[in-house]
């Protein structure tokens, strides 16, 4: 199938004359890039480990002021590689329905917390993420590990916050004519 994409206005169009569908792709406001983000709480992790890439499922929750992720994780190789490398991408999609998806991908800086803050932060992460699994799946979870397999009393669990230095996202939408 062969579609053809034209740049008008700060939005791509894409018509294809087999099937006679419109795509439009949409950039989207940061302001609507953090909605999809504080709205989810699963995303793919990216970060750089001896010279390559891995992209990893992460559950994270996002404060919309300080512009954070804030997230839980065991003491292992996602951990070690982001405490040698800081720079990571989180990516976050969304597909409503067969004609519309937004995608999200947001680029910052890990560390890793400690003391009174990795506590205000952890209460701050299970709270969160328990809301938010409560009013999109109806579900009801009481503590940490009923959301999470991190919990592991053999290595020690890390609590962290990327901040978020760019953030970008787009919407795709497809129409037939």
């Amino acid at each position: 199938m062969d579609i053809i994409l034209f740049y008008f206005n700060n939005k791509y169009i894409g018509y294809s004359f087999h099937q006679k569908t419109c795509i439009m792709i949409t950039n989207l406001k940061e302001s609507e890039c953090a909605i999809l983000l504080a709205n989810n709480y699963i995303c793919r992790l990216s970060y750089i480990y001896h010279d390559r890439p891995f992209i990893v499922p992460m559950t994270y929750y996002f404060d919309k002021e300080k512009k954070i992720f804030i997230g839980y994780s065991a003491d292992g190789h996602k951990t070690k590689a982001m405490r040698k490398n800081n720079k990571v991408s989180l990516q976050i999609s969304e597909k409503n329905n067969d004609d519309n998806c937004v995608s999200v991908l947001a680029h910052g800086l890990y560390k890793e917390c400690s003391g009174s803050e990795e506590k205000k932060y952890l209460h701050e992460f299970t709270t969160g993420v328990k809301q938010l699994i409560l009013k999109k799946e109806d579900k009801n979870y009481y503590c940490i590990s009923d959301f999470s397999n991190k919990v592991d009393n053999k290595n020690k669990s890390i609590v962290f916050t990327i901040s978020i230095d760019e953030i970008t996202g787009k919407t795709v939408t497809k129409d037939n004519v």
